[in-house]
């Protein structure tokens, strides 16, 4: 009579099945609200209890309770942000309270703090629009993508086409920029004269430049 093979030890540590989260987010130091904390923190628009619980691969009804626990902590603690729930979903806000201080932050603060180069760089667009990087690299005789990055995060440029001949993506201001500057249309921008050369002249400039 033969004797039966042995089995194999299960290995430890394997690796979870596709889609199971790697942990238990029950094992982690801030359990589900810990974790809810950091989805919320990085979401763009509320998001559903269902779709909250799928990601934790949680309940449902635990993630309710965690979600309630934590509105209810915000509040006791008066912090400046809060959780609600709005149009089926929860999100983290700014407190209202602090609503003055949030906006001379975004408005006043952040966007004051505009380097010399990203302005300069800007006021071409303004004035040379629709222009591709290139021209308006040509223009100031530098580098401008790191300059164009940041005036694309600030919302007061955007991409609004491609050249026929070159392809080259093309910018132009936005109708923030000009909320900004209190006008509106750009055919409103005070003449660059005799502050600047005049649009025909700048392009003469970075044609030189070029040659």
């Amino acid at each position: 009579m033969s004797e039966p093979e042995p089995t194999a030890p299960e290995p430890q540590g394997a690796a979870p099945a596709e889609g199971q989260l790697a942990l238990d987010v029950a094992d982690l130091p801030g359990g589900v609200p810990g974790a809810l904390e950091a989805v919320l923190m990085v979401v763009d628009e509320p998001v559903t209890t269902l779709a909250l619980a799928a990601v934790l691969e949680q309940p449902v009804e635990d993630v309710e309770r965690a979600l309630a626990e934590l509105e209810r902590g915000y509040e006791e603690q008066s912090r400046g942000f809060t959780l609600r729930q709005v149009g089926g979903g929860w999100r983290m806000y700014s407190r209202h309270e602090y609503a003055p201080l949030v906006e001379r932050f975004v408005l006043d603060g952040q966007q004051a703090r505009l380097t010399q180069a990203s302005l300069e760089t800007l006021a071409v667009i303004a004035y040379r629009q629709p222009v591709s990087r290139s021209r308006v690299a040509a223009v100031r005789g530098v580098n401008v993508d790191g300059v164009i990055r940041t005036l694309l995060t600030r919302g007061l440029i955007e991409e609004v086409g491609q050249d026929e001949e070159s392809t080259a993506t093309l910018y132009g201001t936005t109708s923030y920029f000009l909320e900004r500057l209190g006008l509106g249309s750009v055919e409103e921008l005070p003449a660059l004269a005799p502050y600047l050369p005049e649009v025909d002249v700048l392009d003469e400039i970075a044609e030189g430049g070029r040659g």
